[in-house]
């Protein structure tokens, strides 16, 4: 087992859970700033060439959790692994946001649905369905370029 530490706190517009939208067709349009401590700031180099990023989270407020129980989404319970809430066995949450831009250690994102002071355990650049017209893979799209000039 790990004991996971923070890399940095989200700034957000939201602090209380009730505010933050739910359910069926909600949008996350907030924009806020993922605050990366100074120490992972190296860890940023080429981020700012992705259009998307994996957020991955802690739910620091949630207590316990339920293995079945009501959503948001739906008038019927489910499984917790079926579902977004909070109130996991291991209470890590992951959520994909816009990267909108980068100020040193700030990266400034759309697509917030944490607290304010939420502690970052990782962020991950977004490689999946993002349909392509307004996906960019940075770093990851030169790199395959290369590999496939230097094999011809």
């Amino acid at each position: 087992m790990f004991t996971p530490n923070p890399i940095g706190y989200v700034r957000s517009p939201y602090t209380d859970t009730k505010a933050i939208p739910k359910g069926l067709g909600v949008r996350h349009e907030v924009e806020g700033i993922l605050d990366i401590l100074t120490e992972f700031e190296i860890g940023l180099t080429d981020v700012e060439g992705f259009s998307h990023l994996f957020v991955i989270w802690a739910f620091d407020r949630s207590e316990g959790y339920d293995l079945f129980g009501p959503s948001p989404a739906d008038n019927r319970p489910h499984g917790v692994f079926a579902t977004r809430s909070p109130r996991r066995p291991n209470p890590i949450a992951l959520t994909v946001v816009e990267l909108l831009g980068r100020d040193g250690p700030k990266l400034r994102v759309r697509g917030l649905d944490m607290l304010d002071g939420t502690p970052i355990l990782d962020i991950k650049p977004y490689m999946s369905s993002i349909p392509a017209e307004q996906l960019r893979r940075g770093w990851l799209a030169e790199a395959e370029a290369r590999k496939q000039a230097d094999s011809k």
